[in-house]
């Protein structure tokens, strides 16, 4: 590396730098959300018109003559298009997340009898109308396509859309196309960024309007779904990506120095540390990194060198493990893993991590493609409050109640009591004496 990694020394560190080193690159979004405001305006106007006109312009696609979604032609043109171990990954990657998730969906009803004559449950239901988000900018993600996708069709949504930006080519990444078709879903819309979630927000001629959007994708489309969020339903931002990888010296400081290039390869915006109480295993990271940097693409190594020597990664050196632990949890990362030779000792320690990867096996790569567990994850702190991505993001529940006369006996009168108190004379009157009288009279006639 022409700049080595940083390390960042924590007892030397005070309070406003350590806030310094946990801030996100996409905390701050208002540069973008005055600028995604004519768009959505221009989309809710324009429809497709806009759509082809922005992929124009914000892709480089060429749009002429094309169709907004994909046809069922290109859809199997597509298989031909990849290579034969490709697609085995892709298959083999959708059976691993479908098993996940099928044991991730709640179950249709359940009802309890939680008081003699007092039934209660719930009932789940699909949301009928979801757009599914794969992003398109330093790459694309057929793997972001099976996580929201294949959770979709799980869950039972009738009416599933993937929107991904389109190629300059003006069509969809073949492997898109296939992941999406591996997936169930036959529905996938050439649009991205801001303009995608204005698409779904309002409906076009070809893409409908959704009651929900989820995936990750740039600060373009994270601004729009806040803009929006009174039109169209999302969990907080799945923004750039983030890691944390807890290192306790006990294993060999290359698995490190492998690991931390993950994320950080993603690009100038992620968030990458490595966090030990070893400043052996630190100098040792530092001394690698350069040999496997090497192995990497020019523009993937300059991402992740622009990330591990910036304010939003390198390594942070603490006195003790429980000041690393304590680092990690106000943290909250997407990723956390943990390089140990006896990882569960810190599992429990570790509380507010989105995903946690176990032992010196589970690379960061397994889970972002194939491990199981849905990849799309909260940043930028979410994690305090929020949770992957999964099948119960794509449902909803109702609540079930039925009162039999025993019930009725035993909880009315303290009902009344209670609506009497806060002034409800109604709620009273519904189970006092008047209802007796009621269900008296039903009964005699």
């Amino acid at each position: 590396m022409s700049d080595a990694i940083i390390i960042h020394t924590l007892s030397h560190l005070n309070t406003a730098q350590i806030r310094t080193l946990q801030a996100r690159t996409e905390d701050d979004l208002t540069q973008f959300t005055d600028k995604v405001v004519p768009i959505i305006e221009d989309v809710k106007l324009r429809g497709d018109d806009a759509l082809r006109d922005y992929a124009t312009k914000f892709d480089g696609a060429d749009m002429d003559g094309k169709a907004i979604l994909a046809t069922s032609q290109e859809i199997k043109q597509a298989y031909d298009k990849l290579d034969g171990k490709l697609i085995e990954a892709l298959e083999y990657a959708a059976d691993n997340i479908r098993r996940f998730h099928e044991r991730q969906k709640p179950e249709a009803e359940w009802q309890m009898e939680i008081r003699p004559g007092i039934f209660v449950g719930e009932r789940s239901y699909p949301i009928d109308k979801v757009a599914l988000y794969s992003p398109r900018g330093k790459g694309s993600f057929p793997s972001v396509t099976l996580m929201t996708a294949i959770p979709a069709i799980v869950a039972g949504v009738p009416e599933p859309i993937i929107l991904t930006p389109p190629g300059h080519d003006g069509m969809i990444d073949p492997a898109t196309l296939v992941a999406a078709d591996l997936a169930g879903v036959s529905r996938i819309a050439k649009a991205g960024g801001a303009q995608a979630v204005a698409a779904a927000a309002f409906g076009t001629a070809s893409i409908p309007k959704c009651r929900k959007i989820e995936g990750p994708g740039s600060p373009w489309f994270v601004a729009a779904k806040r803009v929006l969020a009174d039109k169209i339903g999302s969990r907080l931002p799945a923004g750039p990506s983030e890691v944390i990888l807890f290192a306790d010296g006990s294993l060999d400081a290359r698995l490190a120095a492998l690991d931390i290039l993950i994320e950080s390869e993603h690009g100038t915006d992620s968030s990458a540390f490595i966090v030990t109480t070893s400043a052996e295993l630190a100098q040792q990271v530092t001394a690698i990194l350069p040999e496997y940097m090497a192995l990497m693409s020019d523009e993937r190594a300059a991402y992740a060198r622009t990330v591990l020597t910036g304010t939003n990664g390198g390594i942070v050196l603490a006195d003790t493990t429980e000041d690393a632990y304590r680092f990690i949890n106000e943290y909250a990362p997407e990723h956390c893993q943990i390089l140990s030779a006896a990882p569960d000792a810190h599992v429990a320690a570790l509380t507010t991590a989105s995903e946690i990867l176990v032992g010196p096996y589970s690379a960061g790569s397994l889970a972002n493609y194939m491990m199981g567990p849905n990849c799309v994850l909260p940043t930028s702190g979410a994690a305090h409050a929020h949770s992957p991505l999964g099948v119960h993001d794509f449902m909803r529940t109702a609540s079930l109640g039925r009162v039999e006369a025993a019930g009725f006996d035993e909880m009315a009168p303290l009902t009344e009591v209670f609506a009497r108190y806060e002034g409800f004379d109604a709620h009273a009157n519904a189970v006092s004496d008047i209802r007796r009288a009621i269900l008296a009279e039903s009964e005699d006639a």
